[in-house]
């Protein structure tokens, strides 16, 4: 869940502010010069975050190969 939006300025100057709002289970979205730059999430949602990616990939009876090899035709094939 979103708590907050801060600057890098604010983070930095309200540092402990923000540190409870992610103990207390929130999220907090770090902006500099007002674009996006991080999140600062709790730990048991970074571990989430991991898990369900991965999970994409080994749902089901995929051929790990062929995927990688999918995934990288993907990402390199604008570069052509």
């Amino acid at each position: 869940m979103v708590g907050a939006t801060a600057t890098a300025t604010e983070m930095q100057n309200n540092f402990g502010k923000y540190l409870n709002m992610v103990i207390n289970g929130n999220e907090v979205i770090v902006t500099k010069n007002g674009k996006e730059i991080g999140r600062f999430i709790p730990k048991d949602t970074a571990v989430s975050y991991l898990t369900d990616s991965l999970a994409g990939i080994l749902k089901g009876n995929n051929d790990l190969e062929q995927e990688r090899n999918r995934r990288l035709d993907e990402k390199y094939a604008s570069a052509d």
